[in-house]
């Protein structure tokens, strides 16, 4: 049975980019860990903005209009109620 690597929930990534952002700007580290922290930060990034992307998708995909062609507009427009 073949594992897939299980990504880490969105919320769980940005705690730990902004625990690594706060070690890095202490600027005490030893150079190796700084750039271990840094190479793993942008990891982190790669997969928050890939999460993001897919919910946008997902987003776009739930508001199709009545001839199954999406509606997009602006997310400020979304929080409005029409009726």
């Amino acid at each position: 049975m073949t594992q897939k690597k299980q990504e880490p929930r969105f919320e769980d990534a940005l705690g730990r980019l902004e625990e690594i952002v706060r070690h890095l700007e202490r600027g005490d580290l030893p150079l190796d860990d700084s750039l271990a922290l840094y190479e793993e930060g942008t990891g982190l990034i790669k997969a928050c903005s890939k999460m993001l992307d897919e919910a946008e998708q997902k987003v776009v995909k739930l508001r199709k209009g009545p001839d199954r062609a999406p509606i997009e507009s602006d997310f400020e427009d979304g929080n409005q109620n029409d009726g």
